[in-house]
């Protein structure tokens, strides 16, 4: 039985969140995190009312680094809700989520939600852009 477009879409979901996991000595995997995403994708953040905005590649290079070189660590982020909407090729996955972890030997917790756009191309879901915002 082929996969529904909503269980391919959670396994992205799960993916996505799963890649920024460097618990228990998980090496962060800078390749297959880009693998989800559309080689365009734009990551956006809203903070205070300010907005950042990245390509993936932007995004995801400060980051791999935090989580590989001790800045962050015992890291994890995971979704406690979310709810997705599919229109044939398009999809909209909105999501609450909770991250803890040691920035800089602190203890560092937090959570938020993110709206995560996908399309679906060459028969799998990739994701074209991530919109996020920390709880204040």
């Amino acid at each position: 039985m082929n996969p529904t477009p909503q269980s391919q879409i959670n396994r992205v979901i799960a993916r996505f969140y799963a890649a920024f996991d460097n618990r228990a000595g998980q090496i962060f995997d800078v390749n297959g995190f880009l693998e989800m995403f559309l080689p365009k994708a734009r990551v956006t953040r809203v903070l205070a009312g300010e907005v950042e905005s990245w390509t993936i590649g932007e995004f995801i290079a400060p980051r791999a680094v935090m989580l590989t070189d001790g800045t962050l660590a015992n890291f994890h982020e995971w979704e406690i809700e979310g709810a997705t909407t599919i229109f044939d090729n398009i999809a909209e996955h909105r999501s609450q989520y909770r991250k803890s972890g040691v920035m800089r030997g602190d203890p560092y917790n937090g959570g938020g939600r993110k709206i995560i756009s996908l399309c679906q191309v060459d028969g799998s879901w990739r994701i074209a852009s991530v919109l996020w915002e920390d709880y204040s």
